[in-house]
């Protein structure tokens, strides 16, 4: 049973029947190159993707990346070391050069020119802090995208990775920075794009070395051994930085999102609240600095704070409260000020709403109160032996149904008894002045 479910599994992966090394060299070859219409698409695609970072369009930057032709010198660049084809490996950095320049370079003269600013920077400042999804997602589309272009039978495989690797968004917020003098843009957005071409590279280099495309060899043993050398060299080169940068990229994400759980786990402390927070990744330990607007914090919080941090991965000496920072104007973010205000504006909303409730539970009551004080002045003046009158609302068993319904009660303290006559004049009088069916009347002696 396991012979045949492995065999079904070989079966189910199976792919040398479907794949064309030669001809998906070739083609790679072939793209590898930027001159003529390559240089203008480029240029164009530049100037689109530009528009919808300018006007935080994602449909316009997802347009501008399908008609791109930036992945050539990438895949090129991992089958020549793949392949051990220097004169490959050459052109391909050559025209991944001349790529990265042309882009820069198109993008840069739009942000200057552009009569636009954006108000919103949005998908700008997603493309200068590359996370561990970054990685993954170039890692594994340059997977995709290179068995897409070893298949005999081509699919629409190659736009999808062109969308998802996100080559082209990175390069115009580099033109960005570079047109505003903005080293924040420029150094993030191109980490990003340095750190997805490199894995793109890199899963292109495992493919060939899997699917095992045929490898260059020269005549000569001496020039093949420093071939060897030189590939050898470059792919430690490549790999050593790549896993060092995926390691500070998943210790950076972790960070924020325990970060980001700490804050949202302590929005409100006593009589304080967090309105923002800054992470720092500078230097070997990354820091945070959270703003507290409020009373101040006590001892006892402040431990609670730096508990909860420390079960969450985050030393006491990574963490600095600000509690003065409201007063001082520091660390209002506008999405930051949003959130409170939102806040705000729900809480005063469901207050509102509860106050609405009680005004109408009060008016509620305030129908049933009886007048007491007045009914006893009005009796009083009707009947000279009563003396004070107590009336409340209670219940009395009907005869009948043996239910309880509810009554009105009137106690009356009097000098001397009423006769049965007076009571039930004031009993009628009673049912009259409040409207009532059901009045009880008791008669108490001084």
């Amino acid at each position: 049973m396991k012979v045949k479910l492995l065999g079904q599994l070989k079966g189910l992966v199976y792919m040398a029947d479907q794949i064309d090394t030669a001809a998906a060299g070739e083609s790679i070859r072939k793209n590898v190159a930027f001159r003529g219409p390559n240089v203008f698409i480029l240029a164009c695609a530049i100037i689109i993707a530009s528009v919808g970072l300018n006007l935080n369009s994602i449909p316009v930057i997802i347009g501008a990346m399908l008609i791109s032709p930036l992945m050539g010198p990438i895949l090129g660049l991992g089958l020549s070391l793949g392949t051990n084809d220097i004169p490959l490996l050459k052109d391909s950095l050559k025209n991944f050069g001349i790529m990265v320049g042309i882009s820069i370079l198109a993008s840069c003269i739009f942000f200057i020119l552009s009569p636009l600013n954006p108000t919103q920077q949005t998908e700008l400042l997603a493309r200068t802090n590359p996370t561990i999804y970054d990685v993954l997602i170039a890692l594994f589309g340059g997977t995709a995208g290179m068995l897409e272009n070893s298949r005999k039978e081509k699919g629409t495989v190659l736009s999808g990775v062109a969308i998802a690797t996100a080559l082209m968004p990175p390069l115009c917020t580099v033109g960005y920075g570079l047109a505003n003098l903005d080293w924040k843009f420029i150094s993030g957005a191109l980490y990003l794009f340095i750190i997805n071409s490199i894995f793109i590279a890199l899963a292109t280099f495992i493919v060939v070395k899997y699917l095992r495309f045929p490898i260059v060899a020269t005549a000569d043993p001496t020039k093949q051994k420093r071939t060897n050398r030189t590939i050898g060299l470059i792919m430690v080169v490549i790999i050593v930085p790549s896993i060092l940068s995926a390691v500070n990229i998943v210790r950076q994400t972790n960070f924020d999102h325990s970060v980001e759980t700490l804050v949202n786990n302590n929005k409100v402390i006593g009589r304080s609240y967090i309105f923002n927070y800054q992470i720092e990744h500078k230097g070997k330990v990354p820091t945070v600095e959270i703003f507290v607007a409020g009373e101040q914090l006590g001892l006892s919080e402040r431990d609670r704070i730096f508990a909860e941090a420390e079960n969450l991965g985050i030393k006491r000496n990574q963490i600095l409260i600000s509690e003065d920072a409201a007063v001082k104007g520091q660390g209002l973010d506008a999405e930051f000020m949003k959130d409170i205000y939102q806040n705000n504006t729900q809480t005063i909303s469901r207050l509102s709403g509860k106050l609405d409730s009680l005004n109408t539970l009060l008016e509620q009551y305030r129908s049933r109160e009886l007048p007491a004080k007045l009914l006893s002045m009005e009796i009083a003046a009707q009947f000279e032996n009563v003396k004070e009158v107590i009336i409340s609302r209670g219940n009395e068993v009907d005869p009948v149904s043996g239910q309880l319904d509810e009554a009105i009660v009137a106690i009356v303290k009097v000098s001397e008894p009423l006769e049965p006559a007076q009571l039930e004049k004031l009993r009628n009088w009673l049912k009259i002045r409040l409207s009532s069916e059901q009045i009880i009347v008791l008669q108490m002696s001084e």
